[in-house]
Protein backbone atom coordinates (compact mmCIF):
# COMPACT_ATOMS: atom_id res chain seq x y z
CA UNK A 1 0.00 0.00 0.00
CA UNK A 2 1.43 3.45 -1.00
CA UNK A 3 2.06 6.39 1.28
CA UNK A 4 -0.57 9.07 1.66
CA UNK A 5 0.24 12.62 0.54
CA UNK A 6 0.88 13.79 4.11
CA UNK A 7 3.11 10.78 4.80
CA UNK A 8 5.15 11.52 1.68
CA UNK A 9 5.60 15.14 2.77
CA UNK A 10 6.67 14.07 6.26
CA UNK A 11 9.14 11.56 4.80
CA UNK A 12 10.62 14.27 2.55
CA UNK A 13 11.12 16.61 5.50
CA UNK A 14 12.73 13.84 7.57
CA UNK A 15 15.08 12.89 4.73
CA UNK A 16 15.99 16.52 4.11
CA UNK A 17 17.19 16.92 7.70
CA UNK A 18 20.98 16.73 7.55
CA UNK A 19 21.93 16.21 11.18
CA UNK A 20 24.66 13.95 12.61
CA UNK A 21 22.43 10.87 12.70
CA UNK A 22 21.34 11.31 9.08
CA UNK A 23 24.96 11.64 7.95
CA UNK A 24 25.90 8.37 9.68
CA UNK A 25 22.89 6.62 8.15
CA UNK A 26 23.76 7.93 4.67
CA UNK A 27 27.32 6.56 4.81
CA UNK A 28 26.05 3.18 6.03
CA UNK A 29 23.40 3.06 3.29
CA UNK A 30 25.92 3.88 0.55
CA UNK A 31 28.24 1.10 1.74
CA UNK A 32 25.44 -1.43 2.09
CA UNK A 33 24.09 -1.57 -1.46
CA UNK A 34 25.50 -0.75 -4.91
CA UNK A 35 24.48 2.67 -6.20
CA UNK A 36 23.62 3.58 -9.75
CA UNK A 37 25.55 6.86 -9.46
CA UNK A 38 28.09 8.07 -6.88
CA UNK A 39 28.89 11.78 -7.16
CA UNK A 40 32.21 13.02 -5.76
CA UNK A 41 32.30 16.72 -4.86
CA UNK A 42 29.80 18.77 -2.86
CA UNK A 43 29.92 22.06 -4.73
CA UNK A 44 27.08 23.38 -6.86
CA UNK A 45 27.80 21.04 -9.79
CA UNK A 46 28.11 17.93 -7.62
CA UNK A 47 24.97 18.78 -5.66
CA UNK A 48 23.12 19.54 -8.89
CA UNK A 49 24.29 16.24 -10.38
CA UNK A 50 23.01 14.33 -7.35
CA UNK A 51 19.61 16.03 -7.64
CA UNK A 52 19.46 15.33 -11.38
CA UNK A 53 20.34 11.66 -10.93
CA UNK A 54 17.99 10.94 -8.02
CA UNK A 55 15.04 12.65 -9.72
CA UNK A 56 15.51 10.32 -12.70
CA UNK A 57 14.93 7.40 -10.34
CA UNK A 58 18.60 6.42 -9.93
CA UNK A 59 20.05 5.18 -6.64
CA UNK A 60 22.34 8.10 -5.88
CA UNK A 61 25.09 8.97 -3.41
CA UNK A 62 26.97 12.23 -2.88
CA UNK A 63 30.19 12.62 -0.87
CA UNK A 64 32.25 15.72 -0.05
CA UNK A 65 35.61 15.75 1.71
CA UNK A 66 35.02 18.99 3.64
CA UNK A 67 31.78 20.93 3.99
CA UNK A 68 29.11 21.54 1.37
CA UNK A 69 30.27 24.38 -0.91
CA UNK A 70 33.52 24.76 1.03
CA UNK A 71 35.49 25.38 -2.17
CA UNK A 72 34.64 27.56 -5.15
CA UNK A 73 30.87 27.39 -4.60
CA UNK A 74 30.95 29.54 -1.45
CA UNK A 75 33.44 32.11 -2.73
CA UNK A 76 31.92 33.46 -5.92
CA UNK A 77 30.65 36.93 -6.78
CA UNK A 78 27.22 35.62 -5.68
CA UNK A 79 25.71 36.50 -9.06
CA UNK A 80 23.30 34.55 -11.22
CA UNK A 81 23.92 36.19 -14.57
CA UNK A 82 24.10 35.64 -18.28
CA UNK A 83 27.65 36.91 -18.52
CA UNK A 84 27.26 40.26 -20.25
CA UNK A 85 30.99 40.38 -21.06
CA UNK A 86 30.74 37.08 -22.97
CA UNK A 87 28.63 38.89 -25.57
CA UNK A 88 31.72 40.95 -26.34
CA UNK A 89 33.57 37.67 -26.92
CA UNK A 90 30.72 36.66 -29.28
CA UNK A 91 29.94 33.64 -27.08
CA UNK A 92 26.20 33.89 -27.78
CA UNK A 93 25.44 30.26 -26.95
CA UNK A 94 26.85 30.53 -23.43
CA UNK A 95 24.99 33.78 -22.77
CA UNK A 96 21.68 32.46 -24.10
CA UNK A 97 21.98 29.29 -22.00
CA UNK A 98 22.87 31.25 -18.86
CA UNK A 99 20.01 33.71 -19.33
CA UNK A 100 17.52 30.85 -19.62
CA UNK A 101 18.87 29.38 -16.37
CA UNK A 102 18.74 32.78 -14.67
CA UNK A 103 15.05 33.05 -15.52
CA UNK A 104 14.28 29.52 -14.34
CA UNK A 105 15.97 30.15 -10.99
CA UNK A 106 14.23 33.49 -10.44
CA UNK A 107 10.77 32.39 -11.45
CA UNK A 108 10.42 28.71 -10.64
CA UNK A 109 13.30 26.80 -9.07
CA UNK A 110 14.45 29.09 -6.25
CA UNK A 111 12.58 32.42 -6.01
CA UNK A 112 13.30 32.51 -2.27
CA UNK A 113 17.07 32.40 -2.85
CA UNK A 114 17.64 34.16 -6.18
CA UNK A 115 16.75 37.86 -6.38
CA UNK A 116 16.95 40.61 -9.02
CA UNK A 117 19.77 43.13 -8.62
CA UNK A 118 20.26 46.39 -10.59
CA UNK A 119 23.61 47.46 -12.06
CA UNK A 120 24.76 50.81 -13.37
CA UNK A 121 27.38 50.91 -16.13
CA UNK A 122 29.01 54.37 -16.26
CA UNK A 123 29.78 55.62 -19.78
CA UNK A 124 33.03 57.51 -20.16
CA UNK A 125 32.89 58.48 -23.85
CA UNK A 126 30.18 60.41 -25.65
CA UNK A 127 28.42 59.02 -28.68
CA UNK A 128 30.05 55.76 -29.74
CA UNK A 129 30.21 54.13 -26.28
CA UNK A 130 26.49 54.59 -25.60
CA UNK A 131 25.73 53.06 -28.99
CA UNK A 132 28.19 50.19 -28.53
CA UNK A 133 27.36 49.33 -24.90
CA UNK A 134 23.67 50.06 -25.38
CA UNK A 135 23.47 47.61 -28.28
CA UNK A 136 25.09 44.93 -26.13
CA UNK A 137 22.71 45.45 -23.20
CA UNK A 138 19.71 45.56 -25.57
CA UNK A 139 20.81 42.24 -27.06
CA UNK A 140 21.24 40.85 -23.52
CA UNK A 141 17.65 41.76 -22.64
CA UNK A 142 16.32 40.46 -25.96
CA UNK A 143 18.11 37.11 -25.55
CA UNK A 144 16.70 36.85 -22.03
CA UNK A 145 13.13 37.31 -23.25
CA UNK A 146 13.62 35.00 -26.23
CA UNK A 147 14.80 32.23 -23.87
CA UNK A 148 11.22 32.03 -22.61
CA UNK A 149 12.26 32.78 -19.02
CA UNK A 150 13.29 36.43 -19.19
CA UNK A 151 10.15 38.23 -18.15
CA UNK A 152 9.99 39.59 -14.63
CA UNK A 153 13.19 41.63 -14.69
CA UNK A 154 12.94 45.31 -15.70
CA UNK A 155 14.38 46.22 -19.08
CA UNK A 156 17.60 48.22 -19.33
CA UNK A 157 17.43 52.01 -19.57
CA UNK A 158 19.70 54.82 -20.70
CA UNK A 159 20.49 57.52 -18.13
CA UNK A 160 21.92 61.01 -18.44
CA UNK A 161 24.85 61.89 -16.20
CA UNK A 162 22.54 63.91 -13.92
CA UNK A 163 20.10 61.01 -13.60
CA UNK A 164 22.94 58.51 -13.01
CA UNK A 165 24.35 60.66 -10.21
CA UNK A 166 20.93 60.78 -8.55
CA UNK A 167 20.83 56.98 -8.59
CA UNK A 168 24.48 56.62 -7.57
CA UNK A 169 25.66 59.78 -5.77
CA UNK A 170 28.85 57.92 -4.82
CA UNK A 171 30.28 58.42 -8.31
CA UNK A 172 32.70 61.19 -9.15
CA UNK A 173 31.16 63.64 -11.59
CA UNK A 174 34.14 63.36 -13.94
CA UNK A 175 33.92 59.54 -13.95
CA UNK A 176 31.00 59.40 -16.38
CA UNK A 177 29.19 61.24 -19.16
CA UNK A 178 26.05 59.10 -18.78
CA UNK A 179 25.15 55.53 -17.88
CA UNK A 180 23.19 52.40 -18.66
CA UNK A 181 21.21 50.52 -16.04
CA UNK A 182 20.30 46.84 -16.41
CA UNK A 183 19.30 43.93 -14.17
CA UNK A 184 20.83 40.57 -13.29
CA UNK A 185 20.30 38.37 -10.23
CA UNK A 186 22.14 37.30 -7.10
CA UNK A 187 22.07 34.64 -4.38
CA UNK A 188 23.99 33.44 -1.36
CA UNK A 189 26.03 30.78 -3.13
CA UNK A 190 26.78 28.56 -0.11
CA UNK A 191 23.18 28.68 1.09
CA UNK A 192 22.04 27.75 -2.39
CA UNK A 193 24.27 24.64 -2.41
CA UNK A 194 23.14 23.56 1.06
CA UNK A 195 19.53 23.81 -0.11
CA UNK A 196 20.35 21.90 -3.30
CA UNK A 197 21.92 19.08 -1.26
CA UNK A 198 18.91 18.93 1.05
CA UNK A 199 16.60 18.84 -1.95
CA UNK A 200 18.51 15.87 -3.38
CA UNK A 201 18.26 14.17 0.01
CA UNK A 202 14.51 14.80 0.12
CA UNK A 203 14.16 12.77 -3.10
CA UNK A 204 16.19 9.89 -1.66
CA UNK A 205 19.85 10.66 -2.37
CA UNK A 206 22.32 9.55 0.31
CA UNK A 207 24.53 12.55 1.12
CA UNK A 208 27.54 12.90 3.43
CA UNK A 209 30.02 15.73 3.93
CA UNK A 210 33.27 15.06 5.77
CA UNK A 211 33.59 11.94 3.60
CA UNK A 212 36.78 11.97 1.55
CA UNK A 213 37.47 9.76 -1.46
CA UNK A 214 40.94 8.26 -0.93
CA UNK A 215 40.88 5.82 -3.83
CA UNK A 216 38.70 4.20 -6.46
CA UNK A 217 37.59 0.58 -6.73
CA UNK A 218 38.60 -1.07 -10.01
CA UNK A 219 37.69 -4.23 -11.85
CA UNK A 220 40.16 -4.32 -14.69
CA UNK A 221 39.94 -0.98 -16.45
CA UNK A 222 36.51 -0.22 -15.05
CA UNK A 223 35.87 2.03 -12.04
CA UNK A 224 33.24 0.33 -9.86
CA UNK A 225 33.13 2.60 -6.83
CA UNK A 226 35.25 4.48 -4.32
CA UNK A 227 37.01 4.05 -0.99
CA UNK A 228 35.69 6.80 1.26
CA UNK A 229 37.26 7.89 4.54
CA UNK A 230 35.01 9.26 7.28
CA UNK A 231 37.13 12.22 8.36
CA UNK A 232 34.89 12.90 11.36
CA UNK A 233 34.47 9.52 13.06
CA UNK A 234 37.32 7.66 11.39
CA UNK A 235 36.96 4.44 9.47
CA UNK A 236 36.70 3.74 5.78
CA UNK A 237 33.81 2.66 3.57
CA UNK A 238 33.79 0.87 0.24
CA UNK A 239 31.01 2.38 -1.80
CA UNK A 240 30.21 0.52 -5.00
CA UNK A 241 28.52 2.28 -7.91
CA UNK A 242 27.78 1.51 -11.55
CA UNK A 243 28.95 5.02 -12.47
CA UNK A 244 31.09 7.52 -10.56
CA UNK A 245 30.88 11.23 -11.43
CA UNK A 246 33.93 13.35 -10.64
CA UNK A 247 32.58 16.87 -9.98
CA UNK A 248 35.46 18.19 -7.89
CA UNK A 249 36.08 21.50 -9.65
CA UNK A 250 39.63 22.78 -9.17
CA UNK A 251 40.51 19.38 -7.64
CA UNK A 252 39.50 17.55 -10.85
CA UNK A 253 43.06 16.66 -11.85
CA UNK A 254 43.89 15.52 -8.29
CA UNK A 255 40.84 13.26 -8.20
CA UNK A 256 41.68 11.83 -11.61
CA UNK A 257 45.18 11.17 -10.30
CA UNK A 258 43.73 8.60 -7.89
CA UNK A 259 43.13 6.34 -10.90
CA UNK A 260 46.33 7.47 -12.68
CA UNK A 261 44.16 9.17 -15.30
CA UNK A 262 44.41 12.88 -15.99
CA UNK A 263 41.64 12.60 -18.53
CA UNK A 264 41.17 14.39 -21.83
CA UNK A 265 41.41 17.93 -20.48
CA UNK A 266 43.18 19.90 -17.80
CA UNK A 267 41.57 22.21 -15.21
CA UNK A 268 43.41 25.36 -14.26
CA UNK A 269 42.66 27.44 -11.18
CA UNK A 270 42.13 31.19 -11.38
CA UNK A 271 41.97 33.14 -8.12
CA UNK A 272 39.36 35.82 -7.61
CA UNK A 273 39.15 37.89 -4.42
CA UNK A 274 36.32 40.05 -3.09
CA UNK A 275 36.09 42.77 -0.47
CA UNK A 276 33.06 43.38 1.75
CA UNK A 277 32.40 46.94 3.00
CA UNK A 278 29.49 48.43 4.99
CA UNK A 279 26.53 49.84 3.06
CA UNK A 280 27.15 53.40 4.26
CA UNK A 281 30.62 53.55 2.66
CA UNK A 282 29.16 53.67 -0.85
CA UNK A 283 26.12 55.91 -1.36
CA UNK A 284 24.15 54.26 -4.17
CA UNK A 285 20.74 52.74 -4.87
CA UNK A 286 22.22 50.38 -7.45
CA UNK A 287 25.16 48.07 -8.00
CA UNK A 288 27.96 49.13 -10.34
CA UNK A 289 29.80 47.38 -13.14
CA UNK A 290 33.10 48.95 -14.15
CA UNK A 291 35.60 48.10 -16.87
CA UNK A 292 39.23 47.47 -15.96
CA UNK A 293 42.20 46.89 -18.27
CA UNK A 294 41.84 43.13 -17.67
CA UNK A 295 38.16 42.39 -17.11
CA UNK A 296 35.21 43.94 -15.24
CA UNK A 297 34.75 45.01 -11.64
CA UNK A 298 31.45 44.66 -9.77
CA UNK A 299 30.15 46.60 -6.79
CA UNK A 300 27.27 44.39 -5.64
CA UNK A 301 24.56 45.19 -3.07
CA UNK A 302 24.67 42.60 -0.26
CA UNK A 303 22.15 43.31 2.51
CA UNK A 304 23.76 45.89 4.80
CA UNK A 305 27.00 45.62 2.85
CA UNK A 306 28.63 45.87 -0.58
CA UNK A 307 30.75 43.20 -2.26
CA UNK A 308 33.56 44.58 -4.45
CA UNK A 309 35.27 42.19 -6.86
CA UNK A 310 36.86 40.48 -8.52
CA UNK A 311 40.45 39.75 -9.53
CA UNK A 312 41.50 37.12 -12.05
CA UNK A 313 44.98 35.67 -11.53
CA UNK A 314 46.59 32.27 -11.98
CA UNK A 315 46.88 30.17 -8.78
CA UNK A 316 48.90 26.99 -8.22
CA UNK A 317 49.22 26.95 -4.42
CA UNK A 318 46.87 25.54 -1.72
CA UNK A 319 43.46 24.88 -3.28
CA UNK A 320 41.49 24.49 -0.06
CA UNK A 321 42.33 27.93 1.34
CA UNK A 322 43.44 30.34 -1.41
CA UNK A 323 44.86 33.46 0.20
CA UNK A 324 44.13 37.09 -0.62
CA UNK A 325 47.35 39.11 -0.59
CA UNK A 326 47.85 42.78 0.16
CA UNK A 327 48.48 43.33 -3.57
CA UNK A 328 45.07 41.80 -4.41
CA UNK A 329 43.30 44.11 -1.96
CA UNK A 330 45.17 47.17 -3.22
CA UNK A 331 44.24 46.28 -6.81
CA UNK A 332 40.50 46.27 -6.03
CA UNK A 333 40.65 49.45 -3.93
CA UNK A 334 42.66 51.27 -6.61
CA UNK A 335 40.24 50.37 -9.38
CA UNK A 336 37.00 51.06 -7.51
CA UNK A 337 38.39 54.35 -6.17
CA UNK A 338 38.89 55.61 -9.72
CA UNK A 339 35.14 56.27 -9.88
CA UNK A 340 34.20 56.95 -6.23
CA UNK A 341 33.86 60.50 -4.96
CA UNK A 342 34.77 59.31 -1.44
CA UNK A 343 37.52 56.69 -1.79
CA UNK A 344 37.53 53.46 0.18
CA UNK A 345 40.45 52.68 2.48
CA UNK A 346 41.72 49.53 4.14
CA UNK A 347 39.87 50.61 7.29
CA UNK A 348 36.55 50.33 5.43
CA UNK A 349 37.05 46.65 4.62
CA UNK A 350 34.99 44.37 6.87
CA UNK A 351 35.74 41.11 5.12
CA UNK A 352 37.87 39.57 2.40
CA UNK A 353 37.39 36.23 0.70
CA UNK A 354 39.25 34.41 -2.05
CA UNK A 355 37.97 31.67 -4.33
CA UNK A 356 39.23 29.63 -7.26
CA UNK A 357 37.47 29.29 -10.60
CA UNK A 358 37.90 25.94 -12.34
CA UNK A 359 38.78 26.92 -15.91
CA UNK A 360 39.38 24.55 -18.79
CA UNK A 361 43.01 25.10 -19.76
CA UNK A 362 43.55 26.27 -23.32
CA UNK A 363 46.34 27.82 -25.30
CA UNK A 364 45.96 31.21 -23.67
CA UNK A 365 48.35 32.17 -20.88
CA UNK A 366 45.81 34.57 -19.35
CA UNK A 367 43.21 32.95 -17.09
CA UNK A 368 40.75 35.72 -17.97
CA UNK A 369 40.73 34.37 -21.55
CA UNK A 370 40.17 30.74 -20.66
CA UNK A 371 36.80 29.16 -21.38
CA UNK A 372 33.93 29.26 -18.89
CA UNK A 373 32.16 26.58 -20.93
CA UNK A 374 32.01 23.13 -19.43
CA UNK A 375 33.17 19.74 -20.65
CA UNK A 376 31.97 16.24 -19.82
CA UNK A 377 34.14 13.21 -20.54
CA UNK A 378 34.20 9.45 -19.90
CA UNK A 379 37.98 8.89 -19.52
CA UNK A 380 37.66 5.27 -18.32
CA UNK A 381 34.67 2.92 -18.10
CA UNK A 382 32.58 3.70 -15.00
CA UNK A 383 33.96 7.23 -14.51
CA UNK A 384 32.44 10.48 -15.78
CA UNK A 385 34.24 13.81 -15.35
CA UNK A 386 32.49 17.20 -15.51
CA UNK A 387 34.48 20.43 -15.27
CA UNK A 388 34.56 24.10 -16.21
CA UNK A 389 31.37 26.11 -16.57
CA UNK A 390 29.91 28.82 -14.38
CA UNK A 391 27.66 28.80 -11.34
CA UNK A 392 24.59 29.99 -13.24
CA UNK A 393 24.63 27.00 -15.60
CA UNK A 394 25.21 24.32 -12.94
CA UNK A 395 21.90 22.60 -13.80
CA UNK A 396 22.91 22.17 -17.46
CA UNK A 397 26.30 20.80 -16.40
CA UNK A 398 24.58 18.35 -14.07
CA UNK A 399 22.20 17.21 -16.81
CA UNK A 400 25.07 16.63 -19.23
CA UNK A 401 27.04 14.68 -16.60
CA UNK A 402 24.10 12.39 -15.80
CA UNK A 403 23.29 11.95 -19.51
CA UNK A 404 26.87 10.73 -19.97
CA UNK A 405 26.66 8.43 -16.94
CA UNK A 406 23.40 6.93 -18.24
CA UNK A 407 25.27 5.65 -21.31
CA UNK A 408 27.13 3.29 -18.99
CA UNK A 409 24.01 1.92 -17.28
CA UNK A 410 22.31 -1.19 -18.57
CA UNK A 411 18.82 0.12 -17.95
CA UNK A 412 16.29 2.53 -19.33
CA UNK A 413 16.55 5.84 -17.52
CA UNK A 414 14.15 8.80 -17.60
CA UNK A 415 15.20 12.14 -19.09
CA UNK A 416 16.25 15.09 -16.92
CA UNK A 417 13.38 16.68 -14.99
CA UNK A 418 15.19 19.28 -12.88
CA UNK A 419 13.77 22.13 -14.96
CA UNK A 420 10.54 21.35 -13.11
CA UNK A 421 11.92 20.49 -9.64
CA UNK A 422 11.85 23.51 -7.30
CA UNK A 423 14.34 23.54 -4.46
CA UNK A 424 13.16 23.02 -0.89
CA UNK A 425 11.51 26.17 0.39
CA UNK A 426 10.42 27.38 -3.06
CA UNK A 427 6.91 25.95 -3.29
CA UNK A 428 4.48 28.29 -1.56
CA UNK A 429 7.16 30.94 -0.97
CA UNK A 430 5.21 33.77 -2.63
CA UNK A 431 2.09 32.99 -0.60
CA UNK A 432 4.10 32.93 2.63
CA UNK A 433 5.83 36.17 1.65
CA UNK A 434 2.45 37.83 1.16
CA UNK A 435 1.42 36.67 4.63
CA UNK A 436 4.68 37.72 6.32
CA UNK A 437 3.03 40.34 8.56
CA UNK A 438 0.64 37.72 9.98
CA UNK A 439 3.51 35.27 10.40
CA UNK A 440 5.52 37.91 12.29
CA UNK A 441 2.60 38.67 14.61
CA UNK A 442 2.05 34.96 15.30
CA UNK A 443 5.75 34.35 16.01
CA UNK A 444 6.28 37.51 18.05
CA UNK A 445 9.03 38.72 15.70
CA UNK A 446 9.49 41.97 13.81
CA UNK A 447 8.34 41.61 10.20
CA UNK A 448 11.89 42.43 9.01
CA UNK A 449 13.11 39.32 10.84
CA UNK A 450 10.53 37.17 9.09
CA UNK A 451 11.52 38.66 5.72
CA UNK A 452 15.14 37.80 6.46
CA UNK A 453 14.17 34.20 7.24
CA UNK A 454 11.92 33.84 4.19
CA UNK A 455 14.73 35.00 1.90
CA UNK A 456 17.11 32.44 3.37
CA UNK A 457 14.84 29.45 3.97
CA UNK A 458 11.64 30.06 2.02
CA UNK A 459 8.78 27.96 3.34
CA UNK A 460 11.24 26.05 5.56
CA UNK A 461 11.05 29.19 7.73
CA UNK A 462 8.27 27.39 9.60
CA UNK A 463 10.87 24.93 10.91
CA UNK A 464 12.87 27.78 12.44
CA UNK A 465 9.73 29.31 13.90
CA UNK A 466 9.01 25.94 15.54
CA UNK A 467 12.45 26.07 17.19
CA UNK A 468 11.71 29.57 18.48
CA UNK A 469 8.29 28.53 19.76
CA UNK A 470 9.93 25.72 21.74
CA UNK A 471 12.71 27.99 23.07
CA UNK A 472 11.93 31.74 22.79
CA UNK A 473 15.58 32.63 23.52
CA UNK A 474 16.36 31.37 20.00
CA UNK A 475 14.28 34.26 18.62
CA UNK A 476 16.93 36.70 19.89
CA UNK A 477 19.67 37.97 17.56
CA UNK A 478 23.30 37.01 18.06
CA UNK A 479 24.99 39.52 20.34
CA UNK A 480 27.82 40.46 17.95
CA UNK A 481 26.11 39.74 14.62
CA UNK A 482 22.55 40.92 14.99
CA UNK A 483 21.50 40.24 11.40
CA UNK A 484 21.14 36.59 12.42
CA UNK A 485 18.88 34.91 14.97
CA UNK A 486 20.20 32.34 17.44
CA UNK A 487 17.74 29.83 15.94
CA UNK A 488 19.66 29.92 12.66
CA UNK A 489 22.79 28.59 14.33
CA UNK A 490 20.94 25.69 15.94
CA UNK A 491 19.16 24.95 12.65
CA UNK A 492 22.46 24.94 10.73
CA UNK A 493 23.72 22.11 12.95
CA UNK A 494 20.46 20.17 13.25
CA UNK A 495 19.11 20.44 9.69
CA UNK A 496 21.77 21.80 7.32
CA UNK A 497 24.74 19.52 7.91
CA UNK A 498 27.02 22.01 9.69
CA UNK A 499 29.59 20.02 11.69
CA UNK A 500 32.00 22.73 12.80
CA UNK A 501 32.04 26.37 13.81
CA UNK A 502 33.72 27.25 10.48
CA UNK A 503 30.74 25.80 8.62
CA UNK A 504 28.31 28.08 10.43
CA UNK A 505 30.28 31.33 10.50
CA UNK A 506 31.58 31.17 6.92
CA UNK A 507 28.87 29.31 4.95
CA UNK A 508 25.51 28.78 6.70
CA UNK A 509 25.78 32.44 7.69
CA UNK A 510 28.20 35.07 6.34
CA UNK A 511 29.30 36.43 9.70
CA UNK A 512 32.98 35.83 8.84
CA UNK A 513 32.88 38.50 6.12
CA UNK A 514 30.07 40.74 7.37
CA UNK A 515 31.62 41.91 10.65
CA UNK A 516 34.84 43.81 11.29
CA UNK A 517 35.85 41.21 13.89
CA UNK A 518 35.47 38.53 11.14
CA UNK A 519 33.15 36.52 13.39
CA UNK A 520 35.50 36.05 16.33
CA UNK A 521 33.15 37.88 18.73
CA UNK A 522 30.31 35.50 17.76
CA UNK A 523 32.40 32.34 17.87
CA UNK A 524 31.74 31.25 21.45
CA UNK A 525 28.00 32.06 21.41
CA UNK A 526 27.59 30.05 18.20
CA UNK A 527 29.70 27.13 19.44
CA UNK A 528 27.59 26.89 22.60
CA UNK A 529 24.39 26.87 20.53
CA UNK A 530 25.76 24.08 18.33
CA UNK A 531 27.10 21.99 21.22
CA UNK A 532 23.86 20.27 22.36
CA UNK A 533 22.95 19.36 18.77
CA UNK A 534 26.36 17.91 17.92
CA UNK A 535 27.14 16.42 21.33
CA UNK A 536 30.13 18.65 22.06
CA UNK A 537 31.57 18.83 25.55
CA UNK A 538 33.27 21.92 27.00
CA UNK A 539 36.66 20.89 25.61
CA UNK A 540 35.29 20.58 22.09
CA UNK A 541 33.59 23.99 22.34
CA UNK A 542 36.90 25.52 23.41
CA UNK A 543 38.73 23.72 20.61
CA UNK A 544 36.29 24.95 17.97
CA UNK A 545 36.57 28.55 19.20
CA UNK A 546 40.40 28.43 19.35
CA UNK A 547 40.57 26.99 15.85
CA UNK A 548 38.27 29.66 14.46
CA UNK A 549 40.31 32.41 16.09
CA UNK A 550 43.52 30.96 14.61
CA UNK A 551 41.85 30.76 11.21
CA UNK A 552 40.89 34.44 11.40
CA UNK A 553 44.38 35.42 12.51
CA UNK A 554 45.91 33.43 9.65
CA UNK A 555 43.65 35.14 7.11
CA UNK A 556 44.41 38.60 8.48
CA UNK A 557 48.13 37.88 8.38
CA UNK A 558 47.93 36.60 4.79
CA UNK A 559 46.22 39.85 3.77
CA UNK A 560 49.24 41.81 5.03
CA UNK A 561 51.65 39.85 2.80
CA UNK A 562 52.41 41.35 -0.58
CA UNK A 563 52.54 38.28 -2.84
CA UNK A 564 50.74 34.94 -3.26
CA UNK A 565 53.59 32.79 -1.96
CA UNK A 566 53.96 34.52 1.41
CA UNK A 567 50.19 35.03 1.75
CA UNK A 568 49.63 31.30 1.18
CA UNK A 569 52.25 30.41 3.80
CA UNK A 570 50.61 32.73 6.35
CA UNK A 571 47.13 31.30 5.72
CA UNK A 572 48.38 27.74 6.08
CA UNK A 573 49.63 28.63 9.56
CA UNK A 574 46.07 27.87 10.72
CA UNK A 575 45.47 24.13 10.07
CA UNK A 576 42.02 22.64 9.51
CA UNK A 577 39.94 21.62 12.52
CA UNK A 578 39.93 18.05 11.13
CA UNK A 579 43.16 17.45 9.16
CA UNK A 580 42.63 15.73 5.82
Amino acid sequence: MGLTGSERREAAVRTATLGPAEREQALAAMAERELDVLVVGGGVVGAGTALDAVTRGLATGLVEARDWASGTSSRSSKLIHGGLRYLEMLDFGLVREALKERGLLLQKLAPHLVKPVPFLYPLQHKGWERLYAGSGVAMYDAMSVSSGHGRGLPAHRHLTRRHALRVAPCLRKDALVGALQYYDAQMDDARYVATLVRTAASYGAHVAAGARVVGFLREGERVVGARVQDVEAGGEYEIRAKQVVNATGVWTDDTQGLIAERGQFHVRASKGIHLVVPKDRIHSATGLILRTEKSVLFVIPWGRHWIVGTTDTDWDLDKAHPAASSADIDYLLEHVNRVLAVPLTRDDVEGVYAGLRPLLAGESDATSKLSREHTVAHPVPGMVVVAGGKYTTYRVMAKDAVDEAVHGLDQRVAACVTEDVPLLGAEGYHALWNARARTAARAGLHVARVEHLLNRYGTLTEELLDLIAADPSLGEPLAAADDYLRAEIVYAASHEGARHLDDVLTRRTRISIETFDRGTLSARECAELMAPVLGWDRDQVDREVRHYEKRGAGERESQRRHDDLTADAARLGAPEIVPL
